[in-house]
Parts: C-alpha cells; structure tokens; sequence
C-alpha cells in the first residue's frame, strides 16, 4: 500500500510532509548557493552595463558622422548658441528680451490711464463731463 501511495503522489511526499506540519528539510549548502547566485546576478548586470554602453557608444559615432555630414548641430550646441545671441545686446533690433527695455520706458502706464479717461469724458454730453470733473 505503501508503494502505491508514493507513485500516486509523485514526488510530493515529501512536500506533503511540510503541510502536515513536519519540519523542513534544511540544506545545508543553501547560503552557499545563494550567495553564487547574487554574484551571478551582479555579474549579469554588470555585463548588460557594459554592453548597453558599447552599444550607445557605437550609437553616438553613427550620430556623429551624420551630422557632420549634413552639417547638423548637437541639441546643447544650439541653446548655448541661442543663449549666446540672446546676451548679446541687440541695439536697433525689433525682437530684443524684455530685461533690454530701457529704464523709464514702462512708467507711461498711470499716464496712459489717465488720458483714456480724459478720452471717454470728451465724448460724454457736457453735465455728465461736470458730474465726472468734480
């Protein structure tokens, strides 16, 4: 009965003991194999590390040719140039930065309100310009 028992459930005798409450077989190389098995896991990801580096490296020298032969700038060289022509001062040009504008040249707008007012009062029939004025 024995023998039937043990081919019916496989090889899952001893598992089945672990469920009833028996205690677990310990290995006693387990440490050992676990350590073997972080090593290999640090060694792959160092490996795909460097492969991933040759890879954009080989990546940026196709890059390079292209540009060099269409004559095309890197991303960083244009903003640095953009930056560059932005500091630059710009006398007479339509499109200067705003920090250019002049000292004095923003204060115009109390005055600016008061002569759109000054404007609406003209067009108002005489005793509302009165009610207004006073």
């Amino acid at each position: 009965m024995d023998f039937v028992m043990k081919q019916a459930l496989g090889g899952a005798t001893k598992d089945m003991g672990k469920m009833l409450g028996g205690e677990e077989e310990k290995d006693p190389d387990a440490q050992k194999k676990e350590e073997e098995r972080q090593e290999a896991l640090r060694q792959q990801e160092e490996e795909g590390k460097a492969k991933h580096a040759r890879m954009e490296a080989g990546r940026g020298k196709v890059r390079q040719q292209i540009r060099d032969k269409y004559g095309l700038k890197k991303k960083e060289e244009k903003e640095a140039e953009e930056k560059a022509a932005l500091e630059q001062p710009c006398e007479g040009s339509l499109t200067r930065p705003k920090k250019a504008i002049p000292a004095g040249c923003g204060d115009e707008e109390e005055e600016e309100e008061e002569s759109i007012l000054d404007t609406v009062l003209k067009y108002l029939p005489g005793p509302l310009q009165d009610m207004f004025k006073k």
